[in-house]
Protein backbone atom coordinates (compact mmCIF):
# COMPACT_ATOMS: atom_id res chain seq x y z
CA UNK A 1 0.00 0.00 0.00
CA UNK A 2 2.79 2.46 0.98
CA UNK A 3 4.38 1.49 -2.31
CA UNK A 4 1.43 2.06 -4.48
CA UNK A 5 1.60 5.81 -2.57
CA UNK A 6 4.24 6.38 -3.81
CA UNK A 7 3.52 5.45 -7.14
CA UNK A 8 0.47 7.35 -7.01
CA UNK A 9 2.01 10.53 -6.21
CA UNK A 10 4.56 10.45 -8.78
CA UNK A 11 2.53 9.62 -11.75
CA UNK A 12 0.22 12.23 -10.31
CA UNK A 13 3.39 14.48 -10.70
CA UNK A 14 4.34 13.46 -14.29
CA UNK A 15 0.24 13.77 -15.51
CA UNK A 16 0.42 17.33 -13.89
CA UNK A 17 3.99 18.32 -15.32
CA UNK A 18 2.91 16.88 -18.67
CA UNK A 19 -0.36 18.79 -18.92
CA UNK A 20 1.45 22.02 -18.24
CA UNK A 21 4.96 21.45 -20.88
CA UNK A 22 1.81 20.44 -23.13
CA UNK A 23 -0.23 23.54 -22.41
CA UNK A 24 2.54 26.31 -22.78
CA UNK A 25 4.49 24.94 -25.45
CA UNK A 26 4.15 23.62 -29.27
CA UNK A 27 5.15 20.06 -28.21
CA UNK A 28 3.57 17.18 -29.14
CA UNK A 29 1.65 14.99 -26.03
CA UNK A 30 4.74 12.40 -26.39
CA UNK A 31 7.45 14.99 -26.39
CA UNK A 32 5.81 16.76 -23.02
CA UNK A 33 5.60 14.10 -20.81
CA UNK A 34 8.97 12.75 -21.91
CA UNK A 35 10.31 15.97 -21.04
CA UNK A 36 8.40 15.31 -17.86
CA UNK A 37 9.35 11.84 -16.80
CA UNK A 38 13.19 13.66 -17.86
CA UNK A 39 12.71 16.36 -15.33
CA UNK A 40 10.62 14.79 -12.43
CA UNK A 41 13.09 12.28 -12.13
CA UNK A 42 16.43 13.92 -12.62
CA UNK A 43 17.32 12.11 -15.82
CA UNK A 44 17.91 15.14 -17.63
CA UNK A 45 17.48 13.37 -20.79
CA UNK A 46 15.21 15.46 -23.14
CA UNK A 47 15.80 19.11 -21.88
CA UNK A 48 15.62 21.59 -24.58
CA UNK A 49 16.81 25.38 -25.17
CA UNK A 50 13.03 26.61 -24.11
CA UNK A 51 13.67 28.97 -21.64
CA UNK A 52 9.79 29.64 -21.38
CA UNK A 53 9.56 25.97 -19.94
CA UNK A 54 12.95 25.82 -17.89
CA UNK A 55 10.89 26.83 -14.58
CA UNK A 56 9.01 23.97 -15.01
CA UNK A 57 11.64 21.54 -15.39
CA UNK A 58 13.40 22.62 -12.21
CA UNK A 59 9.99 22.58 -10.51
CA UNK A 60 9.84 19.11 -11.35
CA UNK A 61 12.92 18.08 -10.69
CA UNK A 62 12.93 19.08 -7.54
CA UNK A 63 9.45 17.61 -7.13
CA UNK A 64 11.25 13.79 -8.07
CA UNK A 65 13.47 13.64 -5.26
CA UNK A 66 11.35 15.53 -2.80
CA UNK A 67 8.24 13.04 -2.85
CA UNK A 68 10.79 10.20 -2.45
CA UNK A 69 12.39 11.46 0.31
CA UNK A 70 9.17 12.03 2.19
CA UNK A 71 8.48 9.00 1.74
CA UNK A 72 11.81 7.18 3.11
CA UNK A 73 11.11 9.65 5.95
CA UNK A 74 7.34 8.60 6.61
CA UNK A 75 8.69 4.88 7.15
CA UNK A 76 10.42 5.03 10.81
CA UNK A 77 7.04 7.28 12.13
CA UNK A 78 4.96 4.12 10.92
CA UNK A 79 7.14 1.70 12.04
CA UNK A 80 7.50 2.91 15.66
CA UNK A 81 3.41 3.59 15.77
CA UNK A 82 2.84 0.18 14.53
CA UNK A 83 6.10 -1.55 17.34
CA UNK A 84 4.15 0.15 19.97
CA UNK A 85 0.99 -1.29 18.80
CA UNK A 86 2.50 -4.70 18.51
CA UNK A 87 4.60 -4.57 21.95
CA UNK A 88 1.03 -4.32 24.04
CA UNK A 89 -0.57 -6.90 21.79
CA UNK A 90 1.87 -9.72 22.26
CA UNK A 91 2.00 -8.92 26.14
CA UNK A 92 -1.93 -8.95 26.06
CA UNK A 93 -1.89 -12.87 24.37
CA UNK A 94 -0.94 -14.49 27.92
CA UNK A 95 -3.60 -12.64 29.58
CA UNK A 96 -6.33 -12.76 26.78
CA UNK A 97 -5.42 -16.04 24.71
CA UNK A 98 -5.61 -15.98 20.28
CA UNK A 99 -7.54 -14.48 19.68
CA UNK A 100 -8.40 -12.03 22.49
CA UNK A 101 -11.49 -11.66 24.04
CA UNK A 102 -13.19 -10.13 26.91
CA UNK A 103 -14.00 -12.61 29.30
CA UNK A 104 -10.91 -14.80 29.29
CA UNK A 105 -9.03 -11.40 30.05
CA UNK A 106 -11.22 -11.87 33.23
CA UNK A 107 -10.99 -15.78 33.94
CA UNK A 108 -7.67 -16.02 33.26
CA UNK A 109 -6.46 -13.45 36.19
CA UNK A 110 -9.04 -15.38 38.28
CA UNK A 111 -7.78 -18.61 37.31
CA UNK A 112 -4.05 -18.07 38.63
CA UNK A 113 -5.10 -15.06 41.40
CA UNK A 114 -3.33 -12.34 39.58
CA UNK A 115 -6.40 -10.26 39.22
CA UNK A 116 -4.63 -7.47 41.48
CA UNK A 117 -2.62 -6.63 37.74
CA UNK A 118 -6.18 -5.52 36.12
CA UNK A 119 -5.48 -2.34 37.06
CA UNK A 120 -1.79 -2.07 35.12
CA UNK A 121 -3.36 -3.84 31.95
CA UNK A 122 -6.06 -1.17 31.85
CA UNK A 123 -3.49 1.50 32.13
CA UNK A 124 -1.37 0.45 29.67
CA UNK A 125 -4.42 0.09 27.22
CA UNK A 126 -5.59 3.14 27.68
CA UNK A 127 -2.19 5.24 27.11
CA UNK A 128 -2.32 2.59 23.67
CA UNK A 129 -5.97 3.58 22.84
CA UNK A 130 -5.23 7.21 22.89
CA UNK A 131 -1.81 6.65 21.00
CA UNK A 132 -3.48 4.69 18.49
CA UNK A 133 -6.42 6.91 18.00
CA UNK A 134 -4.14 9.66 17.46
CA UNK A 135 -1.87 7.68 15.12
CA UNK A 136 -4.12 5.36 13.51
CA UNK A 137 -6.56 8.32 12.72
CA UNK A 138 -3.35 10.85 11.24
CA UNK A 139 -1.58 7.82 9.35
CA UNK A 140 -4.71 5.16 8.21
CA UNK A 141 -2.78 3.31 6.28
CA UNK A 142 -1.28 1.71 9.85
CA UNK A 143 -4.84 0.11 9.54
CA UNK A 144 -3.22 -2.03 6.94
CA UNK A 145 -0.46 -3.03 8.66
CA UNK A 146 -1.56 -6.36 10.33
CA UNK A 147 0.30 -8.45 12.90
CA UNK A 148 2.87 -10.59 12.30
CA UNK A 149 0.58 -13.73 14.29
CA UNK A 150 -2.86 -14.66 12.38
CA UNK A 151 -4.54 -14.82 15.56
CA UNK A 152 -3.57 -11.69 16.92
CA UNK A 153 -5.18 -7.98 15.76
CA UNK A 154 -4.77 -4.50 17.85
CA UNK A 155 -8.65 -3.85 17.16
CA UNK A 156 -9.51 -7.23 18.70
CA UNK A 157 -7.39 -6.84 21.65
CA UNK A 158 -8.83 -3.61 21.74
CA UNK A 159 -12.23 -4.50 22.23
CA UNK A 160 -11.39 -7.66 24.11
CA UNK A 161 -9.90 -5.34 27.05
CA UNK A 162 -13.08 -3.21 26.89
CA UNK A 163 -15.22 -5.84 27.12
CA UNK A 164 -13.34 -7.00 30.25
CA UNK A 165 -13.37 -3.76 31.55
CA UNK A 166 -17.50 -3.42 31.00
CA UNK A 167 -17.96 -6.69 32.38
CA UNK A 168 -16.18 -5.92 35.82
CA UNK A 169 -17.56 -2.39 35.88
CA UNK A 170 -21.70 -4.43 35.53
CA UNK A 171 -20.62 -7.62 37.35
CA UNK A 172 -19.12 -6.37 40.23
CA UNK A 173 -18.86 -2.51 40.66
CA UNK A 174 -17.31 -2.14 43.82
CA UNK A 175 -14.43 -4.18 43.43
CA UNK A 176 -13.55 -3.03 39.96
CA UNK A 177 -10.81 -0.41 39.65
CA UNK A 178 -11.46 3.09 38.78
CA UNK A 179 -8.53 2.22 35.43
CA UNK A 180 -11.83 0.19 33.86
CA UNK A 181 -13.98 3.21 33.69
CA UNK A 182 -10.70 5.18 31.54
CA UNK A 183 -10.29 2.62 29.54
CA UNK A 184 -13.55 2.70 27.96
CA UNK A 185 -13.65 6.27 27.55
CA UNK A 186 -10.47 5.97 25.69
CA UNK A 187 -11.10 3.09 23.99
CA UNK A 188 -14.54 4.34 22.14
CA UNK A 189 -13.00 7.63 21.71
CA UNK A 190 -10.05 6.46 19.69
CA UNK A 191 -12.14 3.92 17.53
CA UNK A 192 -14.62 7.14 16.92
CA UNK A 193 -11.50 8.99 15.89
CA UNK A 194 -10.08 5.88 13.57
CA UNK A 195 -13.97 6.05 12.47
CA UNK A 196 -13.92 9.50 11.11
CA UNK A 197 -10.69 9.20 8.89
CA UNK A 198 -12.47 6.24 7.67
CA UNK A 199 -15.47 7.85 7.07
CA UNK A 200 -17.58 4.94 8.89
CA UNK A 201 -20.76 6.30 10.32
CA UNK A 202 -21.20 5.78 13.99
CA UNK A 203 -24.05 7.57 16.55
CA UNK A 204 -22.21 9.93 18.52
CA UNK A 205 -24.51 9.55 21.64
CA UNK A 206 -26.21 6.51 21.69
CA UNK A 207 -28.72 6.21 24.83
CA UNK A 208 -27.42 3.33 27.34
CA UNK A 209 -30.15 1.03 26.69
CA UNK A 210 -30.29 1.40 23.21
CA UNK A 211 -30.10 -2.22 21.57
CA UNK A 212 -26.49 -4.12 21.01
CA UNK A 213 -26.36 -7.15 18.43
CA UNK A 214 -24.63 -9.15 21.46
CA UNK A 215 -27.27 -11.10 22.98
CA UNK A 216 -28.00 -11.73 26.56
CA UNK A 217 -27.52 -15.59 25.55
CA UNK A 218 -23.45 -14.91 25.16
CA UNK A 219 -23.39 -12.58 28.02
CA UNK A 220 -25.27 -15.35 30.36
CA UNK A 221 -22.90 -18.35 29.01
CA UNK A 222 -19.73 -16.02 29.76
CA UNK A 223 -20.81 -15.35 33.23
CA UNK A 224 -21.28 -18.58 33.45
CA UNK A 225 -17.78 -19.38 32.28
CA UNK A 226 -16.35 -17.06 34.58
CA UNK A 227 -17.97 -18.34 37.68
CA UNK A 228 -16.53 -21.50 36.94
CA UNK A 229 -13.08 -19.50 37.09
CA UNK A 230 -13.58 -18.34 40.87
CA UNK A 231 -14.88 -14.91 39.91
CA UNK A 232 -17.56 -14.07 42.24
CA UNK A 233 -19.97 -11.03 41.27
CA UNK A 234 -22.03 -8.88 43.27
CA UNK A 235 -24.73 -8.54 40.53
CA UNK A 236 -26.95 -11.85 38.96
CA UNK A 237 -26.54 -11.75 35.39
CA UNK A 238 -29.66 -10.27 34.84
CA UNK A 239 -29.17 -7.13 37.16
CA UNK A 240 -25.51 -6.60 34.84
CA UNK A 241 -27.01 -7.33 31.73
CA UNK A 242 -28.05 -3.30 31.22
CA UNK A 243 -25.16 -2.40 32.42
CA UNK A 244 -22.62 -4.28 30.72
CA UNK A 245 -25.07 -3.20 27.66
CA UNK A 246 -24.92 0.76 28.55
CA UNK A 247 -21.01 0.56 28.61
CA UNK A 248 -21.07 -1.66 25.25
CA UNK A 249 -23.80 0.28 23.47
CA UNK A 250 -20.69 3.13 23.15
CA UNK A 251 -18.43 1.27 21.33
CA UNK A 252 -19.96 -2.04 19.67
CA UNK A 253 -21.69 -0.99 16.50
CA UNK A 254 -18.47 1.30 15.35
CA UNK A 255 -16.20 -1.87 16.60
CA UNK A 256 -17.76 -4.33 14.45
CA UNK A 257 -18.03 -2.34 11.20
CA UNK A 258 -14.00 -1.87 11.50
CA UNK A 259 -13.31 -4.94 11.97
CA UNK A 260 -15.01 -5.95 8.96
CA UNK A 261 -13.59 -3.10 6.82
CA UNK A 262 -10.09 -4.36 8.51
CA UNK A 263 -10.99 -8.10 8.00
CA UNK A 264 -10.00 -8.46 11.66
CA UNK A 265 -8.97 -12.28 12.84
CA UNK A 266 -12.76 -13.37 13.51
CA UNK A 267 -12.98 -13.87 17.37
CA UNK A 268 -15.70 -14.04 19.80
CA UNK A 269 -17.87 -10.53 20.09
CA UNK A 270 -16.34 -8.82 17.72
CA UNK A 271 -19.14 -8.82 14.74
CA UNK A 272 -19.30 -10.43 11.38
CA UNK A 273 -17.20 -10.30 8.41
CA UNK A 274 -17.41 -10.35 4.80
CA UNK A 275 -16.68 -13.89 4.41
CA UNK A 276 -18.44 -16.67 5.66
CA UNK A 277 -16.90 -17.88 9.00
CA UNK A 278 -17.15 -18.92 12.15
CA UNK A 279 -16.15 -16.96 15.42
CA UNK A 280 -12.91 -18.39 17.12
CA UNK A 281 -12.69 -18.99 20.51
CA UNK A 282 -9.22 -18.25 22.24
CA UNK A 283 -6.67 -21.57 23.04
CA UNK A 284 -6.46 -21.58 26.95
CA UNK A 285 -3.21 -23.84 27.56
CA UNK A 286 -3.47 -26.98 29.54
CA UNK A 287 -2.91 -26.57 33.39
CA UNK A 288 0.08 -28.71 33.68
CA UNK A 289 1.48 -29.12 37.16
CA UNK A 290 4.51 -31.50 38.47
CA UNK A 291 2.33 -34.06 40.36
CA UNK A 292 1.02 -34.98 36.97
CA UNK A 293 1.44 -38.73 35.62
CA UNK A 294 3.19 -38.83 32.23
CA UNK A 295 0.58 -38.81 29.28
CA UNK A 296 0.16 -42.77 28.63
CA UNK A 297 0.31 -43.86 31.82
Amino acid sequence: MLIGMLAGWLVGALLGFGLLLYALSSLTWTTAFREAGSSLFTLGFASGARWKLSVLDFVAAATGPVLIALQIAYLPTLYAAYNRREVEVTLLQARAGEPSWGPEILARQWLVDTETALPELYRAWERLASDMGESHSTYPVLLTFRSPRPYRSWLVGLVAVMDAAALQLALDPKSAPPEARLVLRAGFSALRDIARAMRAPFEEDPAPSAPIRLTYAEFDAAVAMLDSTGFRAERTPEEAWPHFRGWRVNYEAVAYELCRRCDAVPSLWTGPRDFPTTPIPPRRPVDRRPDDPPEGV
